[in-house]
């Protein structure tokens, strides 16, 4: 239809197509023909689209597009979506585009990127339906048909004083249930749960998920209503500290920008700084290994089961600290379950261990009578080593990585910085230590 130049039909197309679903349509179009179905949709349908885009592709797409379409799409999009898509901007295009807003829509715009980066203030919109408490529901109701056009959401109708203070939240189903004549003021129970403006992103997702809720209001520090948070925007926050763990866990930086943008020397930059400290930790297991130099030379068959030793070691320390990371992420841990952890994970670890150490003694034992290698004549000795190691450096692994994210929050540091790779190589030191003091008492006097 755009190499026909049919662009009426081109429009009846999409208009009856989902915003969601057109933007994932035109994503994959060069950005001359993303321009085209940006000129033929209807204003309000071209502004539900274009929130559906990525930053990225918003930013490319703003400085492709006419002056006129620009103006049009950021009047018409959700104050919520348009600050996302300014504070991703530099300063200098951010307030540009801020000067094509309508004064009302700039007024709005200004007051939220007004609030503190990552806070409550960012997220929310003044697009909601607040009503009084003398009110009967045919007011309420009447009240709703009128503005809620322009309202982000009606599932939930807020209850204000005279100075726009709220005093309660009240589901629209409890209006559609009682008598036009009842008023407000006997519908509300003024048990309600509110965010601060100030608040953390972080916050907000934890009061999210405690109360089960599609949106929650917003009020500044004298109580006053001045938005509302809907659960589409915590999905985005979810994802997006999600995200950062997830990298963090990989023993990299927060990229804090999508992979397939990030410039380069900046992604270097990132993955650079934890390489090197990871690298530098690793010397010390060189340092370690020489100070057990003269055993490995004696008995040289140790050396054989190192990698096996400081693997096993490492992977447990990751396999815990990865869970109570992630655990401190959804409020299930908090600082004071440090003692609980430690118990679970004293017998986790010890169970583990044992598993791996009989596994461990039995290889060798098994090889040692299929005559696939020769451990020689003390290989019981060896096996029971072996064995015995990987009992204490799996339960040294797994106490240390559940105990780092806990001295780390302790600290005031984000415990998703005890990545996966930092645990391993703190436990690669440690584990040698184990390692070749249990050879030293089990193999005394005849290897050692």
């Amino acid at each position: 239809m755009i190499e026909a130049r049919d662009f009426v039909a081109l429009r009846e197309v999409f208009r009856e197509w989902a915003p969601a679903d057109v933007a994932e349509v035109i994503v994959d179009l060069p950005e001359d023909e993303q321009v085209i179905i940006f000129r033929v949709l209807p204003h309000d349908l071209a502004a539900d689209v274009f929130e559906y885009l990525d930053l990225d592709a918003q930013q490319k797409l703003l400085r492709a597009m006419a002056h006129e379409q620009v103006v049009g799409i950021l009047n018409e999009m959700a104050p919520d979506d348009r600050t996302a898509l300014l504070e991703e901007l530099p300063s200098a295009a951010a307030r540009q585009l801020i000067r094509l807003l309508t004064p009302e829509e700039r007024r709005v715009a200004t007051a939220l990127l007004g609030y503190p980066e990552d806070s409550v203030g960012r997220l929310m919109t003044p697009d909601f339906i607040a009503v009084y408490d003398d009110w009967t529901v045919q007011q309420v109701l009447d009240f709703v048909r009128e503005t809620a056009q322009d309202s982000e959401t009606i599932n939930v109708i807020y209850v204000v004083d005279d100075r726009g203070k709220l005093i309660d939240d009240v589901r629209i189903r409890e209006f559609l249930l009682k008598p036009l004549t009842v008023k407000v003021s006997d519908i509300r129970d003024e048990v309600f749960v509110a965010l601060s403006a100030t608040d953390s992103q972080q916050n907000a997702l934890n009061v999210f998920r405690k109360y089960d809720r599609t949106a929650l209001p917003v009020v500044d520090s004298n109580g006053i209503l001045v938005g509302i948070v809907t659960i589409d925007d915590m999905l985005d926050v979810a994802e997006a500290e999600a995200t950062e763990d997830i990298q963090k866990l990989g023993g990299t930086e927060a990229l804090d920008e999508p992979y397939t943008t990030i410039p380069f020397l900046r992604m270097v930059k990132k993955r650079a700084t934890w390489l090197i400290i990871l690298f530098l930790g690793e010397m010390l297991t060189a340092t370690a290994m020489q100070g057990y130099n003269s055993e490995i030379e004696r008995a040289a068959i140790l050396a054989m089961f190192l990698p096996l030793i400081i693997s096993s070691g490492g992977n447990s320390g990751s396999q815990a600290t990865t869970l109570v990371i992630r655990a401190m992420a959804l409020g299930a841990l908090r600082l004071g379950d440090w003692f609980r952890v430690v118990r679970k994970e004293l017998l986790s670890g010890l169970a583990l261990g044992l598993i791996l150490g009989v596994i461990g003694f039995f290889r060798i034992t098994l090889w040692q009578y299929l005559h696939i290698f020769d451990y020689g004549k003390y290989h019981w000795l060896v096996a029971l080593t072996v064995g015995s190691a990987l009992v204490g450096v799996v339960l040294w692994g797994t106490l240390s990585g559940a105990m780092l994210p806990f001295l780390l929050r302790r600290c005031g540091l984000d415990p998703a910085a005890s990545s996966a790779p930092f645990v391993a190589t703190l436990v690669d030191v440690t584990g040698l230590v184990i390692y070749f003091n249990v050879a030293l008492f089990v193999l005394r006097g005849t290897l050692l």
